[in-house]
């Protein structure tokens, strides 16, 4: 049986002269390709392609089948594109920019549906610290990008917030005194500083505080790297609830006394404000917020 995997595959190996590198193109298997390949001319009764031991060569009836295939899935691409036009479909590309962790917890939800909903929108993800997000919002370098505690005036689409927690080797003399811990008595002790590439962590929360991280013994990016140092012994550390892993041994997790919170949302940059991708995406996110 023939199918648009097979004409799609003569393409790829009509262009690249090789099953192997057209199956890599193709997203299978050599052996896969080259049993398809085989399938095909089976149920076509001729050769498509003569095989040398590097190269993969089109017959002239290869040839001409290839151009036939080509014309074939060009015109299925219009038809696709003209059902999308009807419908009324956004099309176009999305360039989206989060830090990390919001990229490993909160979004791949969001963007499934959205792929869901929009398959004609393709999303281009950026990795980036907060600040970076900003910069490129405001050089309209992305579309849209993931913002920390935005200010209440700004146009956002909320995502979501999390707290801040307290994370204590087990055996700490805090860790004993219950379920709460201090912010001033948490940054009193050795610290293990973690930012998670965000401009928001402990000594800014510190600093908007009106205190300070007096006795840093580390600085580390990872969240990881900062549950491992602090299950060595070698500081406390203060995360965002997000982050805390499900293998708590060695650790103690505490809430505040008085509770921190952060809280993320989409922001747009003012040249892509408008944009059918930017309004779709937003248009989703609004009516899932009036859903719950």
């Amino acid at each position: 049986m023939m199918n648009l995997m097979h004409w799609r595959l003569v393409l790829a190996v009509v262009d690249a002269g090789n099953i192997t590198h057209a199956a890599a193109q193709a997203g299978m298997t050599q052996s896969g390709a080259s049993q398809a390949i085989a399938q095909l001319e089976d149920t076509l009764g001729a050769p498509l392609f003569t095989r040398e031991r590097r190269q993969t060569t089109p017959t002239a009836l290869g040839l001409r089948v290839a151009d036939e295939a080509r014309l074939m899935l060009d015109a299925l691409q219009r038809i696709q594109a003209m059902a999308h036009d009807a419908s009324g479909s956004a099309r176009g590309t999305l360039r989206l920019a989060s830090f990390p962790m919001v990229f490993s917890t909160i979004l791949p939800p969001v963007l499934r549906r959205f792929r869901q909903m929009y398959p004609a929108i393709d999303v281009v993800s950026l990795e980036a610290s907060d600040d970076e997000v900003e910069a490129l919002l405001t050089a309209g370098a992305v579309d849209v990008g993931v913002v920390l505690n935005p200010a209440p005036e700004r146009q956002v689409c909320p995502l979501g917030q999390d707290e801040w927690l307290a994370v204590l080797p087990a055996a700490h003399p805090l860790a004993r005194a219950g379920g709460v811990v201090g912010l001033a008595d948490l940054l009193a002790q050795p610290f293990i500083l973690a930012t998670g590439g965000c401009s928001v962590h402990a000594q800014s929360l510190a600093a908007e505080a009106g205190l300070a991280v007096t006795d840093v013994r580390a600085t580390v990016r990872d969240w990881t790297s900062a549950f491992a140092l602090v299950r060595e012994g070698l500081g406390v550390t203060l995360v965002p609830a997000l982050t805390v892993p499900e293998n708590r041994r060695g650790l103690r997790v505490m809430s505040l006394t008085v509770p921190l919170h952060r809280s993320f949302a989409l922001a747009a940059s003012a040249l892509s404000a408008d944009s059918e991708a930017v309004q779709a995406l937003f248009g989703m996110l609004q009516q899932d917020d009036k859903r719950r």
